[in-house]
């Protein structure tokens, strides 16, 4: 297919963005069958740098551990080379755990940046309105009353957590979903749950316990293959259907009213790009355990970073995958192969971020 490129007009930014008139610079892409595609050059450069950035911490994250690796010898293991030890140590030990690290944070920044649209609320986020705590109370149902294993466990907690999104949408559901409702009853139904687990622990035997801190730390240590293809398909089948409906979430930030005026079915999308966000979410649980603060940072910052209005999906899910790999190397090499969990790193700087981020929203006066 042939394809010439024109310079197009200057895009000005929504409300939350407001750039200065004649800074954004597009392109107008027309393809031989008349279809005509506009890039935001600066958005495009950012989800590139984003791509790279996380390609470069997953190279990085392989060949950290107890036997280094140079990015140069990872580079060769996986494209066929290396020794017979290092190709062990990369495809069989570490690769999965990348691919994971990867596939889950592409999965949280999407539903982030999903939940964010829908709400209208930069704090609604999957560890805010309670899905995280929903998938484990599923988890921690199997692993203590159930005595499950590992796939068991898994199961359990993407139970959980379309349980609770389904049940955070009948009450918040009163003619339409609207953003503060939304958020509020999250956030209810998150301290409910999280109640929940702490009772389970109480009634779980020390070994179950045990097992279950574990989990609920949040951790790509020991993923393997049986983790990497699951979530594989069904980030391969849900992050398409989000995607598809990016035009009409912008739309939706104009208020209902002016969508609908568009052609856009609301409640439909809101339905579609909610149920998809809820199934992300609970699948990279299930194969990470409940990683805090990555769905509520990563489409902020890609917002921040493309400069560009609407929910930014594409970029929020590159800046998820880089910044959960990111962490886990970072963790590794400051302190040591598999001694801290990446779930404690993540939650140590998203909790940071979230005070600045309600410091910044107070002085803005909109807390």
């Amino acid at each position: 297919m042939n394809a010439t490129v024109e310079p197009g007009p200057t895009n000005g930014a929504g409300p939350r963005e407001q750039a200065p008139p004649g800074r954004r610079r597009t392109r107008t892409v027309r393809t031989a069958g008349g279809l005509s595609i506009r890039l935001d050059l600066r958005a495009v450069l950012a989800g590139t740098l984003l791509l790279a950035a996380a390609l470069a911490a997953a190279v990085a994250l392989i060949g950290s551990g107890d036997y280094p690796m140079t990015p140069s010898q990872v580079l060769a293991t996986l494209t066929g080379g290396g020794t017979t030890g290092q190709q062990f140590i990369v495809h069989d030990l570490r690769l999965p755990r990348v691919l994971v690290g990867l596939l889950v944070g592409a999965a949280f920044g999407i539903a982030g940046a999903v939940f964010q649209t829908v709400s209208r609320n930069p704090l609604g986020s999957p560890d805010v309105l309670g899905l995280s705590q929903g998938s484990s109370v599923g988890a921690l149902i199997v692993l203590v009353w159930f005595h499950g294993g590992t796939f068991a466990v898994a199961g359990g907690a993407v139970v959980g957590g379309l349980l609770t999104g389904l049940v955070i949408f009948l009450l918040a559901w009163q003619r339409g979903i609207h953003g503060y409702r939304f958020v509020l009853v999250g956030v209810g139904v998150a301290a409910v749950l999280y109640a929940v687990v702490l009772y389970l622990l109480t009634k779980a035997s020390l070994y179950d316990a045990a097992r279950a801190t574990t989990w609920m730390t949040g951790s790509l240590s020991g993923r393997d293959w049986s983790q990497v293809w699951p979530m594989a398909a069904v980030c391969a089948v849900l992050i398409p259907v989000v995607l598809r409906c990016a035009r009409p979430l912008r739309m939706l930030e104009m208020g209902d009213d002016a969508a609908a005026a568009l052609g856009v079915g609301t409640e439909r999308v809101r339905i579609t790009a909610l149920l998809a966000a809820v199934v992300l979410v609970s699948a990279g649980t299930a194969a990470a355990g409940p990683i805090s603060f990555v769905a509520l940072t990563a489409p902020q910052l890609a917002r921040r970073l493309t400069g560009a209005p609407g929910p930014n999906l594409l970029p929020a899910a590159l800046m998820g995958a880089a910044l959960l790999v990111g962490a886990d190397w970072a963790a590794q090499l400051l302190f040591g192969a598999d001694q801290l969990p990446v779930g404690v790193l993540t939650g140590i700087l998203g909790g940071g971020y979230l005070l600045w981020l309600l410091a910044t929203e107070r002085k803005a006066g909109r807390v």
